[in-house]
């Protein structure tokens, strides 16, 4: 019994499936001790491949922490047998731009709350101290049938 390594494509479909899945994002304090919360996401391509995106307070242990170092870990799993998950390492850049947060809340709150709350959800995680975080990943391991 071993884990199966995905198919190329594999890890992008399984982090926008729908019902959209949470992620943990997990960050390291300023004291060095690890950080790690559940948080919603999406994905962009920038023409240099996939990105991830997602928006975060920047007055947060998770904000302070991406605008201080930027080095990120977020995992996304599927409890179900035979199991899956994806892990993504890299860094995340920040983006204060009201126009790119409210863009990104609207579209993201849209993902997990349905298209007829975007605008509310939107709205509500558009404003300052928000801040869009994007991650370009560094290393991706997507491993399926775990238990199989």
């Amino acid at each position: 019994m071993g884990y199966t390594e995905a198919p190329p494509g594999w890890w992008q479909e399984f982090v926008r499936a729908t019902p959209a899945r949470t992620a943990v994002l997990a960050v390291t304090r300023l004291d060095g001790s690890p950080h790690a919360a559940p948080i919603w996401v999406d994905l962009d391509e920038d023409g240099d491949g996939e990105i991830v995106v997602f928006t975060t307070g920047l007055d947060t242990v998770k904000g302070k922490a991406i605008a201080r170092d930027g080095r990120v870990c977020l995992v996304w799993d599927d409890e179900r047998p035979p199991f899956a998950f994806v892990t993504i390492s890299g860094r995340g850049t920040i983006s204060d731009d009201p126009d790119d947060v409210r863009r990104w809340a609207t579209r993201i709150g849209g993902r997990y709350m349905g298209p007829d709350r975007a605008e509310e959800f939107g709205a509500r995680n558009g404003v300052p101290p928000e801040v869009v975080v994007r991650v370009r990943p560094e290393r991706v391991v997507a491993t399926v049938d775990v238990a199989d």
